[in-house]
């Protein structure tokens, strides 16, 4: 069994980010999932989450994830997102704004962007 997996993070519209990892853990339409080196082959459908990447140098890497699909074989993970934001990335207050305007216009997709935006810097921090 391998010590790491080699992760790559992809949104739409780039690539967000790429490395080795000792566990990566998703949001499944199937419930979360945890990814280790030697894992099972698997796909999945994401759903909207934190995506929580443990780093092969003690890090963790926490995105915000909304749809697209997860791959793993032979010790490559591929998380392939339709939009995904790492937490230091994520304006905070815009965030928060986008959720009360969300919220105030009874928009539930809008809603929960914006509280997965918000549990993944909670989750960095």
């Amino acid at each position: 069994m391998a010590a790491e997996l080699h992760v790559e993070l992809v949104a739409a519209d780039r690539s967000v980010w790429s490395g080795a990892a000792t566990l990566v853990i998703a949001r499944t339409t199937s419930g979360d999932i945890g990814v280790m080196p030697g894992h099972q082959p698997l796909l999945g459908v994401l759903e909207s989450g934190p995506v929580t990447i443990r780093t092969s140098d003690g890090g963790t890497v926490i995105a915000a994830v909304h749809g697209g699909f997860i791959s793993f074989a032979d010790d490559k993970l591929s998380v392939l997102a339709e939009i995904a934001e790492l937490s230091d990335e994520i304006d905070v207050q815009r965030a928060e704004r986008a959720l009360e305007r969300a919220k105030s216009e009874a928009d539930d997709a809008a809603e929960r962007r914006a509280e997965v935006r918000l549990r993944a810097v909670a989750g960095a921090h």
